[in-house]
């Protein structure tokens, strides 16, 4: 399988302009780290919008879907620096994503992802699912390496900051992920493979196109 182990969290937001060089900083000199340390998680991608928004994405590979229930987690997220407090309470737009990994296909990663959010009913979530088998099959893609289903978890995948109880219709949405060698590519491969088949189109809420920003894997971090 490309992407690493079979759990995903996806985070996406936007960050006011006066605030976005401590952001930054702290993406890159704390919060990456810190999260990828946590037991079960393999990987963490940082990506900057070329095209869409929010304006900042970021993937973070687990080996389980659990470990993004698990206790390790869970702790994490209860003990946070005051940094990450005061940088998490700035966050615009936020897109919060705690997804099983259901598709994947092609091998290895790109510089590039191409990402469209979907909304499927209920009645129509089966008919997707073995359609997007088909549909996201990179070999007659040019520039793209693999592509990816991930779908979100209800209950889990609400903002860190709303209320428990809070009525989010987003927070099961799936996400379609491409990763390309270019924006090019990933352009080219949402436009080929989604842009004119009314049964993607339907349930499609957004897309996007990202640049990766940087990579940490968990072996990159000293024991």
């Amino acid at each position: 399988m490309p992407i690493a182990g079979k759990g995903m969290l996806l985070t996406s937001m936007d960050i006011d302009s006066a605030d976005e060089a401590d952001f930054n900083r702290w993406y890159d000199r704390e919060h990456l780290e810190e999260r990828v340390a946590i037991d079960g998680f393999i990987e963490a991608r940082r990506y900057i919008a070329h095209q869409g928004r929010p304006k900042y994405l970021c993937l973070y590979s687990t080996e389980t879907f659990a470990v993004l229930d698990s206790p390790a987690y869970r702790r994490a997220l209860a003990n946070q620096t005051e940094w990450s407090k005061r940088t998490m309470a700035r966050f615009e737009n936020m897109i919060r994503a705690v997804a099983r990994i259901t598709i994947s296909r092609g091998q290895g990663r790109g510089a590039a992802l191409g990402i469209l959010r979907l909304r499927p009913s209920k009645a129509s979530e089966n008919d997707l699912r073995a359609s997007l088998r088909d549909t996201l099959d990179p070999k007659s893609l040019d520039g793209v390496i693999s592509m990816h289903l991930i779908e979100s978890d209800a209950v889990l995948s609400k903002p860190l900051a709303e209320k428990p109880s809070a009525s989010d219709p987003g927070a099961g949405d799936w996400f379609v992920l491409i990763d390309a060698t270019d924006v090019n590519a990933a352009s080219n491969a949402i436009a080929a493979r989604f842009a004119h088949d009314d049964s993607f189109r339907s349930s499609t809420i957004s897309t996007g196109i990202y640049r990766l920003m940087w990579d940490l894997s968990e072996r990159d971090i000293p024991a």
